[in-house]
C-alpha cells in the first residue's frame, strides 16, 4: 500500500524515487529560464558574456546560476518549506540546485566555490520561524557539490523590514549595514545561496561585505531569480 511519501506533492501520481519528492513529468513543469546574462541573471543576448548594464555598472558577484524564474512549482515549494516548516523539501530544493551548478559548470567551465554560506536570518526571524530554509538547503547542497559550509559566518546584526514589501531603491537602503561576517574568508572563492532573488540588493550588500574581507570571488545561487523587467 503506498503511503503519501510515495507519491509526487505537485500531481500526486506514484512515485519511482520516494525522496526525489517531484515525479520526472512534473520536473518539466518547471520552466527553463530563457538566454541569460551570466552575471546578473537577466534575460539577455549571451550567456557567456554580460549584458551592458552588468559591464557598466557591475554587481558584486561574478556569476549568477538560477533554476528557474519565481513561478509555480518552484514558487510553491519554497513556500511549503519556508513558511510552513516542512523539512522533507529541502533535499528537491537542493538537488534541483545541484543541477542548475553542475549545467552551468558544464555550459560556463564554472569553477566549483571553496565556501557556500546561506543568507542569514536576523535571530529574532529565525526565532519566530524556526529555522533558516536557506541554511537545510545548504546543508545538503554543500555535501553534494563538494564544498565547505559555515553556518554562522554570515549573520544579519540589524533587523531589517521583509524585503519583497519593499521598492528597489528601499530595498538597497533597507539592508545597509544589516549583516557582519564573523569568518576569515581571504582568499577564498564564495558562493552565497538564497531562495529568491528579486532586485539582488540582498546578495549584493553581502557580496560587497565579503570582498571587503578579503574574498576571492563571489558567485551567487538562488532556486529562483525573478525576471520581471523591474526586479533589475
Amino acid at each position: 500500500m503506498l503511503t503519501i511519501d510515495s507519491l509526487c506533492w505537485l500531481c500526486l501520481q506514484p512515485l519511482r524515487i520516494a525522496r526525489h519528492g517531484v515525479c520526472s513529468v512534473c520536473l518539466t513543469l518547471i520552466p527553463k529560464l530563457p538566454s541569460c546574462c551570466p552575471r546578473c541573471g537577466l534575460p539577455a543576448r549571451s550567456e557567456k558574456v554580460p549584458c551592458p548594464e552588468c559591464r557598466a555598472r557591475p554587481p558584486a558577484w561574478s556569476q549568477l546560476i538560477a533554476v528557474s524564474d519565481y513561478v509555480y512549482p518552484l514558487k510553491w515549494l519554497i513556500a511549503r518549506l519556508k513558511f510552513q516548516r516542512e523539512d522533507k523539501y529541502a533535499p528537491t530544493l537542493a538537488r534541483l540546485m545541484l543541477l542548475a551548478w553542475l549545467e552551468a559548470r558544464r555550459r560556463r567551465g564554472l569553477m566549483r566555490p571553496d565556501l557556500l554560506l546561506p543568507v542569514p536570518l536576523h535571530r529574532m526571524r529565525h526565532w519566530r520561524r524556526g529555522f533558516n530554509q536557506s541554511e537545510r538547503v545548504v546543508r545538503l547542497l554543500s555535501k553534494w557539490a563538494g564544498c565547505r559550509t559555515h553556518a554562522s559566518a554570515l549573520v544579519r546584526i540589524r533587523a531589517t523590514q521583509p524585503q519583497q514589501s519593499l521598492e528597489a531603491q528601499r530595498r538597497k537602503d533597507n539592508l545597509l549595514g544589516a549583516f557582519a561576517c564573523r569568518a576569515d574568508v581571504r582568499g577564498l572563492h564564495v558562493a552565497i545561496f538564497d531562495d529568491v532573488v528579486t532586485t539582488g540588493s540582498t546578495v549584493e550588500e553581502i557580496g560587497q561585505l565579503l570582498l571587503h574581507h578579503g574574498a576571492a570571488s563571489v558567485q551567487v545561487w538562488c532556486l529562483c531569480r525573478t525576471l520581471k523587467s523591474e526586479s533589475k
